[in-house]
Order: structure tokens, then C-alpha cells, then sequence
């Protein structure tokens, strides 16, 4: 009996069709064996069946399966022989049991055996989203998506690799077709059927995953620094006057604009709270005090935090939590409260800081309330990022973390909007999965978790460039999660505005220049105009030979200049924080251009680069003002002016385990690299980031 289950061995890719009866299964393996020029295996069951049907009128009985399983087997090897590469099952001996388990409550021992046992290359499970057409055999037309979970279920709980086929026919056919061409260059990069299920899941093409593998293979060129942008070297320096002249001017405009203020929120506070993790993985309460420790380690964050430990703005909820949990809390010697204070804070089962995003955490202490940087952001949103009625907000988050988010926003929006006279909408995304990145091992090979699956990185920041993509905006405003003041927000408010009114004067020109272009109203008198405005106000490169194109070659180039998306980016004076800063930089083609760099993109062994970077006068404090629209009102679509050669290549481990992993070019970084830059000097004041759970201890998060 066993031997008339087995299948044949081949070297044929084997396709199975699978799903509930009436769902395009025949059709679409007469279709795909016609495609790829190949043979399909029928269902030997309808042949059986109707034959049984037509002669006694009657349906199917336990007693048939067997036959049938044993009648689709000799179908399936039969079929081999004609087959041409692929081989297309119209069902499999799992669609028998899945069908015997459903209407007798029961599967023969030897179908039950094979069915597990048979191998596929790839599954395609048929959706229930056509119509059911009704025959002699068919007797289910209720309950289709239970029927469908069930069959979903049979492939998941036997690790098949399985990808669901929806839409109509036509669509299902093109849908499988690509598919299949991507499992075929899966299996050329060396990839298995349950490797491409996982890369397809994260919606990554191949190709895109061959092109990471290259990249680590040949590493990351590095950036090439030309000199610092300072002062009147690509930096702007505007007086008090001028800032509140641009502000006022954006006030005058701002009705005229969607504006939308763009804050990335997805990241965990791990490392907020790292030195804290490194002392409990390190300390031992029994055998040393946490001053030898400190002594030891020479901890002088962990001393800060202890010394400020009543100043953070979490510090009477977590003592509170204690008290309840420890009757005898506070006859503790101070060693064990502080012990139990931090472990309190970290632990999964207590607080679990370390593994929230910032955005939900506690940052500042009001007479009336605690203020999470989420409820900071809503207050700042009001002042720059309203059109004078609506302010518009939105978050990029995990799925997961989304409800906290909801939560804080619903609890204060009321009391926000009342206060400032206006309403707020706020919106979020998720980090798109199709921007995760293949990790490595250190030999650049796919890197595997215990389990043998291949493990995936988010892209870092840098994705974001497709949430920021989608948005329907004229001007979005754009800034950290963690970089919000406890005090003086109407003058952060003042030079967001500034930013935002030299970001529109600026572009309103390069719409006119446009405009006159399209028109044909420049001639070569205009041209010099043309040039200084984009070389001496933009930033822009006037490559050595324009002055020989003709008039129509001279048009078109600077055409391409200025129809680009416009950031104008606030800096600050480097005071020492770690980070990027804005530099000239010049790209493969010798062209020079104003680009935020980070340092990891230095090659700092080059002794003359680390001498730019080390001259930087500006530091980058992610304050940025973009303009996203083309002069007809139209979208850019930003993923077309990303330097796709950037990004960096960053050393992680999991489980213990070193590896590689490719982040894509940051967004304000080479996701931005094509992009019309501006910078302009912003005072420090605006730049009071939260890195580390101290940072909440200086005077910009304290009360006043």
C-alpha cells in the first residue's frame, strides 16, 4: 500500500494547487501548464467521482478515498514524464485529507502518512473569493471561509510553503506567474521553498535581496567630505529680525499650504536605559555596594541618575509601585531601594521602560500633570504645523505599539485643542516590511536563527522615506520623538516658523523660474540670473561645461535642478553630540553638494577626512522643513531622489551570535541626498534631544 502512495523522485519543480472545491484550482494549473509550456497533473477524484456519480448516483464515501489517494499518485507520476521543468498539481493527497478529516471525522492511517510525506516545491492556496459554481460533485456553497481557514491550517500546522492566491482569475494567473519567477531566481541564489516564503512574507523581491548581499560583499563606498558647510559657506546665519520676519511671513502664507508636522516614533527606548541594563546584568546587591560599583566601573551616568533620582518625571509612580509591592520599602537601606528601583523601572513584569518606544514614556513634570513627548508634540504641532484652524500630526509607530499611542492622544487632545483654540488630526504608519534588510554572518552568507530561518532587519530610519512618500502634504515638518522642551515652547515654535517661511520664499522663486522655463520666457540674457540664484541661494552644482550647451540643453539642465523637493534644515552649533553634521560633499561624478553626514560614512582612517569632520562647526538636530509638491501642485515621488549607493553596514549579534546588518540610506541622510538643501542656523535652545533617561535631568526637562 505504501508503495502505491509514494512519489516519484524528480528534479521537476513541483506546483500544488490547494484550497476548498470551486476555487479556480483546474483552471488556473491549465493555465499555468500552458504558460510555462508544460504538463499538469487533474484531480483524479472528479474523474472518480463523476464516474461513480453518473453510474449509481452517488456521492463520495470513506471507502473511495483510498482509491482516489492512490489513483491521484499514479496521475501525479505519470504526469512527470510529460512535465517540462514544472510540473502543476491540480490537488495534493492533503487536500484528500483535509476533505476525509472534515466530512468523516476520520483520515485512513496511509493517506494520512503520504499526505504529510509528500513534497512540494510551493503551495498555492486558492482564496474563496470567487464564485462558487455549482455540479454534480460539489455540495459546500456555506461556510467557504471556515472551509479555507481549515485548509490554511493544514498547510501552517505541516510547515508548507504556501503563498494565498486572491482576485479574480486573470489575477490570479499574472499574480502566480510573477511569483513563480521569483521562486525561480530564489532557488538560483541558492534559497529553499520555506527561504522564499519568508521573503516573500516580508514582500522583498529577490532581486532586491541579491542586491543587499552585494552590497555587503563589496561594502558601502564612503562619503567624500570636500570642507565643512560653516557660516556663509552653506549655512545661513539669520539675524533676531530676520527669523521673526520669516515667521511672520510664514503666518501670512501658511493658509494656502496642507501642512503636516512628520515625527519617526517606532524606535525602542533600549538605549535610554542602556547604562542601567549594563549595571543590573553587572551588579551583585550581596556582595559589593553600588558606590564600589560605581567606583569600579566608573559609572558616572549611573551616579548622575542616583543623584537626580526624585527629578525624573516617573520617579513617584515606580516608588509608589514599590511601596505597594514591599510593605517594608521604605525601612530599606538606600542600596536596596535604588536596586529595586531600577530593576523595578526594566523588568518585563514591572515597568519595562527599556522596551517602549520613547514616545509613551513619562518626560515632564507639571504642577497639574506628567507630560509623556507624545502630548509635547501635539502642544508644538498647534503652533507651527496648523493652517490656522487644523493641525495636522502624524506618527510612524510599530503595529503593537500603536494602542499606547491612541490612548495618551485621546486622554489629552480635549485639554490640548481648548487650549490653543484649533483642532488636531493625528495619523500614523508602520515601517513598511518590505524595507527590511536580509542580516548576514560575518562571511556574508544569509545569517539563520536556531531554527534555521533566515533572519530580517528593519531598515532603519531611512525607510521612512516611503511613509513620508505617502503623505498628502505641501509642507511637512519633521523631528524626532525625543527632541521636545518642557519650557519656552513658543520660541521653539518661533524658529520651526522661521524654517518654514524661508522654505516657502524660496520656493515660490523656483516655481517662478519653472514657470518661466515651461513657458519659454528665458532666454540667454536670463540665464546668469538663473545660475545665481540656484548656485548662491540653493546650494545647487553648475557642472564646467554649461556655458557651451546650447540655450535649449542650458534650459533643460537647470529644469532638472530646481525641479526637485526643497528641505530646509535647521543646525546648530556642535557642542560635541554625537551625530551627524552638515558638510559639502562631493559625489562619484565630482559634483558638490550640501549633504547631512554622519560620521559612520566617514572613511576616518583617511587622516585628511577626519580632519573635516573634526572641523564641523554644525551639528544636525533633525529640524527640518520640507517642501514635497512640484510648482503644478503635483507629488514628488521622493524615492527618486535617494542616493541608493548610501547606507551603512552596522555589527549586531543575536542570540549571542555576531552578524551583519544593512541599513538603508538614512532619511535625512542619502534619502535625501538629491533633494534642494538648505541650512540655516537655529539656536541651540531647539536642539534638547533625549538619549539617554539623564538627558531628562537637564534644565530643558525640569521644571522652572
Amino acid at each position: 500500500m505504501e508503495e502505491n502512495l509514494k512519489q516519484q523522485a524528480t528534479t521537476i519543480i513541483k506546483i500544488a494547487l490547494f484550497g476548498p472545491e470551486s476555487t479556480g484550482k483546474t483552471t488556473l494549473a491549465k493555465q499555468l501548464s500552458e504558460h510555462f509550456e508544460t504538463a499538469w497533473a487533474p484531480e483524479y477524484a472528479r474523474e472518480y467521482l463523476q464516474q461513480k456519480w453518473d453510474t449509481e448516483q452517488k456521492s463520495c464515501e470513506p471507502e473511495d478515498l483510498l482509491p482516489i489517494a492512490i489513483g491521484q499518485v499514479k496521475t501525479e507520476n505519470e504526469a512527470l514524464l510529460a512535465a517540462n521543468k514544472y510540473l502543476f498539481c491540480d490537488t495534493t493527497l492533503m487536500v484528500t485529507k483535509v476533505f476525509s478529516d472534515m466530512y468523516y471525522n476520520f483520515c485512513d492511517p496511509a493517506i494520512d502518512k503520504a499526505a504529510r510525506k509528500h513534497k512540494y516545491d510551493l503551495f498555492f492556496l486558492t482564496d474563496v473569493d470567487i464564485p462558487w459554481e455549482q455540479d454534480d460533485l460539489r455540495d459546500r456553497p456555506q461556510n467557504r471561509t471556515s472551509t479555507f481557514e481549515t485548509f490554511r491550517s493544514a498547510l501552517t500546522e505541516n510547515e508548507k510553503p504556501f503563498v494565498i492566491l486572491s482576485g479574480n482569475r486573470q489575477q490570479r494567473f499574472e499574480k502566480a506567474v510573477k511569483i513563480l519567477r521569483d521562486f525561480e531566481k530564489a532557488r538560483e541564489m541558492g534559497f529553499s521553498s520555506q527561504d522564499f516564503i519568508a521573503i516573500y512574507n516580508h514582500g522583498i523581491s529577490p532581486d532586491k535581496i541579491q542586491d543587499h548581499l552585494a552590497i555587503f560583499s563589496k561594502g558601502i563606498a564612503k562619503t567624500i567630505l570636500e570642507r565643512p558647510a560653516t557660516k556663509d559657506d552653506g549655512i545661513l546665519r539669520p539675524t533676531p529680525e530676520n527669523y521673526a520676519d520669516y515667521a511672520a511671513f510664514f503666518g501670512q502664507k501658511r493658509s494656502n499650504y496642507k501642512l503636516k508636522k512628520f515625527v519617526p516614533a517606532s524606535g525602542a527606548a533600549s538605549r535610554m536605559f542602556k547604562f542601567l541594563n549594563e549595571f543590573l546584568n553587572d551588579f551583585n546587591i550581596e556582595e559589593e555596594t553600588i558606590n564600589a560599583y560605581i567606583n569600579r566601573k566608573n559609572a558616572t551616568a549611573l551616579a548622575v541618575f542616583l543623584v537626580g533620582l526624585e527629578k525624573l518625571p516617573f520617579y513617584e509612580e515606580v516608588s509608589l509601585t514599590l511601596q505597594r509591592n514591599y510593605s517594608n520599602f521604605r525601612s530599606l537601606n538606600k542600596d536596596l531601594r535604588d536596586y529595586y528601583f531600577i530593576k523595578a523601572m526594566l523588568s518585563p513584569y514591572h515597568f519595562d521602560f527599556a522596551a517602549k518606544p520613547k514616545g509613551i514614556l513619562n518626560f515632564h513634570k507639571y504642577p497639574t500633570h506628567i507630560a509623556t513627548s507624545v502630548e509635547e508634540h501635539l502642544n508644538e504641532s498647534c503652533l507651527y504645523a496648523c493652517d490656522g484652524k487644523i493641525a495636522h500630526l502624524h506618527f510612524t509607530v510599530s503595529p503593537e505599539h500603536q494602542k499606547a499611542f491612541e490612548s495618551i492622544i485621546q486622554n489629552v487632545q480635549g485639554k490640548i485643542e481648548k487650549q490653543h483654540g484649533n483642532t488636531i488630526k493625528v495619523n500614523f504608519s508602520y515601517q513598511d516590511k518590505a524595507t527590511d534588510t536580509l542580516a548576514v554572518d560575518l562571511e556574508n552568507k544569509p545569517f539563520r536563527d536556531d531554527n534555521g530561518q533566515l533572519v530580517f532587519r528593519p531598515g532603519g530610519h531611512g525607510a521612512l522615506i516611503q511613509n513620508l512618500n505617502s503623505l498628502d502634504a505641501d509642507i511637512i515638518f519633521i523631528k524626532n520623538i525625543d527632541n521636545v522642551i518642557q519650557n519656552h515652547i513658543e520660541e521653539i515654535a518661533l524658529y520651526k516658523k522661521a524654517l518654514a517661511g524661508i522654505m516657502i520664499e524660496l520656493q515660490e522663486m523656483v516655481f517662478e523660474y519653472l514657470k518661466l522655463i515651461d513657458s519659454g520666457k528665458i532666454g540667454e540674457k536670463e540665464i546668469p540670473e538663473l545660475v545665481e540664484f540656484s548656485t548662491k541661494r540653493l546650494n545647487m552644482n553648475v557642472i564646467e561645461d554649461f556655458e557651451k550647451f546650447t540655450l535649449e540643453n542650458k534650459l533643460e539642465f537647470l529644469r532638472q535642478l530646481l525641479d526637485r523637493p526643497l528641505r530646509v534644515c535647521g543646525m546648530v552649533k556642535n557642542e560635541g553630540e554625537p551625530g551627524g553634521g552638515p558638510f559639502w560633499v562631493m559625489d562619484r561624478k565630482g559634483n558638490v553638494s550640501l549633504q547631512i553626514v554622519e560620521s559612520t560614512q566617514v572613511d576616518l582612517n583617511n587622516s585628511a577626512q577626519a580632519q573635516i569632520l573634526k572641523n564641523a562647526t554644525h551639528f544636525n538636530p533633525v529640524d527640518l522643513v520640507c517642501g514635497l509638491k512640484n510648482y503644478k501642485g503635483q507629488k514628488f515621488d521622493l524615492t527618486q531622489f535617494v542616493d541608493k549607493n548610501s547606507g551603512f553596514i552596522v555589527d549586531k549579534t543575536k542570540n549571542g551570535r555576531a552578524l551583519k546588518a544593512y541599513e538603508l540610506p538614512g532619511l535625512w541622510n542619502g534619502a535625501m541626498a538629491k533633494w534642494i538643501t538648505v541650512f540655516v542656523q537655529v539656536p541651540l535652545i531647539t536642539f534638547n534631544p533625549v538619549k539617554t533617561v539623564n538627558d531628562l535631568l537637564k534644565p530643558a526637562h525640569q521644571p522652572q
